[in-house]
């Protein structure tokens, strides 16, 4: 195939020799790209493109998934299950009966010993649906553990915990055909060229057919903010100070909307004495932003016809996360901007599956939204599984945040983690590999066997990966997408859905529900739970022919429904038992570290296009990882200037935690109290983060520490110790 000038320096694309292609959803973020993996005549996967016509990216793919294929033969899979009787001991080989019937019988007995919560169970946001709600009954009707938790809250838990306050339930209430929309778009911490390229090109593309304002806030000038028409930089963790002031502006200016307020609302009368104490002056001097810019953002949101905000893990992860997203949804609430066209507080989420557990899995209460804290709700599920009520506990149990220090006082014994990685996801490494030092018997599921947290398992489950097996993600529109299977499971891998049913057969109770032997019959199951009258997370109306055939269903879809709802809330009634949203006040704590005179710079972290997560997986495919092989800061020149650091050197970042070799880079996108690590070099930030947690949402504040920066003198030494910690 020929492209341009037939005659100069034609572009070749090499044919692969593809014969059959199959249709997945991608397995990496939340955006729900439909996919299609190319396979040669030897049944190997040698190519992946976009489907045309698949309404979130209509034939666009990032740089992860194009090269999404390479993930089958990657190394460090893990091809058979290990085993090993103390983690001072090398690994052997064992069959799948032998680890999974000692995995049970370690249950068991730590459950007998000290009581059925002193064993954890950590998922993650990255298996499918109907694996989750599986998991989920084993977890809450068989083990019967409340230590149950999913990585999300590393991620996602502070939209979650918003949402609920500020509407009654969780669930993002917008979509992306809001762009086209939209008449204003304010981004709080959210890099979405490179953290979501295909939702920032289907904005890019709204915005450049309707020329509406873009307003970015972010203490650093990332790629959205060089593209936006305002940039806040912002005071780290003083979003909720800013938007207070914002909807102070907002209602003494007569921009709010008092009708939708009277009708839909409650609390107004406290939020309004509240806001009246953050006046743009006041504000300013705590959130970096001058009041003349407070004031013309809260005229060009309150004036236009339909307003959009969107936010990732700049609001989240921080100590006020929680407190952010209701800070968000006030906004939106004051002014009606919510429940219609291009009007939406719109979290933007991480993992490609973290809906799915916040809806199905049980971490949080038990699926579909319900509440362990509803009696009804309790009955019902338990009347569904066929188990005895009392047997699910009354609330919810441990965050993941919690269940880790749990360790260390005794509480937990035992722990099952299901494709999360704390070594590498947890703020203070160094505490973490003390805590799991701990632990009686921890068993660690997941498709690489060379995952950094398995040094200290007892027991390796190797899981099949992605599009090695089939179920559904629902992404961050709330639209749910199958993954067909494309290749077969990796060595003797098996798909996690087989090994929770196989691990339900091994644990012994009383009552125990029924395990389906298809995730197909799992989703029918689903189905069921999601009926009833004002339930919001309905999916009664799809199949998974339904769903293929759309290319994805978003959810609302009610039995006999073609097409699902595209937004919530455009009623107005909200899940909180009168149908009305809250209004919360919100007073600001400062209650984080900050920079001083023995570390004077804020530390922040974020990602960068070609990697994801802690580099698992990306960091093994080679034109992924060549254009960011090696951790590295961002400094400001000046203050590189001042330290004697020169662009590309080798430098030290301290904190009171700890210190890791980096290399700097001289930009000016930071500013110059500030430096700024991917967070995909865990090896470098989880060494010397805090990870405060926010009260509510128990998510931990990752974006704000302080560090200082030292000049190292031995730039050969420095590299090998860089090098040293990125193998370790």
């Amino acid at each position: 195939m020929l492209f341009g000038r037939r005659k100069k320096n034609p572009i070749k694309l090499p044919d692969k020799g593809v014969v059959e292609w199959r249709y997945t959803t991608c397995g990496y973020c939340s955006t729900g790209c439909s996919i299609e993996v190319g396979l040669n005549r030897e049944g190997k996967a040698v190519a992946a493109r976009g489907v045309g016509n698949a309404d979130v990216n209509r034939g666009k793919l990032c740089i992860k998934g194009i090269l999404e294929y390479e993930l089958f033969e990657t190394p460090g899979r893990g091809r058979v299950p290990l085993m090993r009787e103390r983690i001072t001991e090398p690994f052997r080989e064992a069959s799948w009966d032998e680890a999974l019937d000692r995995t049970a019988a370690e249950i068991q007995r730590i459950q007998d010993a000290y009581g059925r919560d002193a064993f954890a169970i950590v998922s993650t946001g990255q298996i499918m649906t109907e694996e989750f709600y599986t998991l989920g009954k084993l977890a809450r009707g068989v083990i019967g553990t409340n230590n149950y938790d999913g990585n999300t809250t590393l991620c996602m838990s502070s939209a979650v915990s918003g949402y609920k306050r500020s509407f009654g339930s969780d669930g993002p209430p917008g979509c992306y055909e809001d762009f086209e929309h939209t008449h204003c778009l304010l981004a709080f911490g959210s890099n979405l060229p490179e953290q979501h390229p295909v939702i920032y090109w289907r904005m890019r593309e709204a915005r450049e057919r309707r020329k509406f304002p873009l307003i970015v806030v972010d203490p650093r000038v990332t790629m959205l903010a060089q593209n936006a028409d305002m940039h806040l930089p912002i005071n780290p963790g003083t979003d909720v100070v800013l938007l207070n002031s914002l909807a102070h502006v907002i209602l003494k200016e007569g921009l709010h909307d008092p009708d939708y307020i009277a009708a839909h609302t409650t609390g107004f009368e406290e939020f309004k004495a509240l806001v009246e104490q953050y006046d743009p002056r006041t504000a300013s001097k705590i959130c970096g932003i001058d009041e003349d810019t407070i004031r013309n953002v809260a005229r060009v949101f309150g004036k236009a016809p339909a307003a959009m905000t969107i936010w990732t893990m700049g609001i989240n992860q921080s100590t006020h996360g929680s407190d952010g997203v209701v800070a968000i949804n006030n906004l939106h609430l004051i002014t009606g901007n919510i429940g219609k066209p291009g009007a939406a507080p719109m979290s933007i989420t991480g993992q490609s599956n973290a809906m799915g557990t916040r809806e199905w899995s049980s971490c949080s209460g038990l699926p579909g939204y319900r509440y362990l804290e509803n009696p009804e709700h309790r009955r019902e599920i338990a009347e569904f599984w066929g188990i005895d009520e009392e047997f699910l506990p009354k609330k919810r149990g441990m965050f993941m945040t919690d269940i880790l220090p749990a360790i260390e006082t005794g509480q937990i014994k035992g722990m099952w983690l299901i494709a999360t990685n704390p070594m590498t996801s947890m703020a203070n490494t160094a505490r973490i590999r003390r805590t799991l030092e701990r632990l009686e018997f921890l068993v660690v599921q997941d498709a690489y066997a060379d995952v950094e947290t398995n040094e200290y398992s007892h027991v390796y489950l190797p899981a099949a990966l992605w599009a090695e097996k089939q179920g559904c993600f629902t992404n961050t529109e709330r639209r749910v997408n199958l993954v067909r299977n494309v290749m077969p499971p990796h060595g003797d891998s098996k798909p996690d859905f087989w090994i929770f049913n196989e691990m339900a057969k091994r644990i012994q109770r009383e009552k125990k529900p029924h395990f389906p032997e298809t995730t197909e019959q799992v989703f029918e199951e689903m189905k069921q739970l999601s009926k009833g009258e004002g339930r919001i997370l309905d999916i009664s109306g799809m199949s998974y022919e339904k769903i293929e055939k759309a290319r994805g269903l978003q959810w609302p879809c009610r039995e006999g429904q073609e097409k699902g709802d595209q937004r919530l809330y455009t009623d107005g009634v909200f899940q909180h038992p009168d149908g009305k949203a809250k209004l919360i006040p919100l007073p600001f704590e400062d209650n984080n570290e900050r920079p001083d005179e023995e570390y004077p710079l804020w530390l922040n972290s974020g990602r960068v296009v070609e990697h994801f997560h802690t580099r698992t997986r990306t960091g093994k495919i080679g034109n992924q990882n060549k254009f960011s092989p090696t951790p590295y800061m961002e400094i400001n020149p000046d203050t590189a200037a001042e330290l004697g650091i020169r662009h590309g050197e080798y430098a030290r970042v301290v904190s009171r935690r700890g210190d890791a070799i980096v290399m700097a880079q001289c930009t000016q996108r930071v500013p110059r109290n500030m430096i700024f690590i991917p967070f995909h070099y865990h090896e470098c930030v989880n060494r010397v983060s805090l990870g405060l947690l926010d009260p509510h949402s128990r998510q931990p504040a990752y974006k704000q520490c302080a560090v200082r920066v030292e000049k190292i003198e031995d730039q050969a030494a420095a590299a090998k110790l860089n090098l040293a910690a990125r193998a370790y």
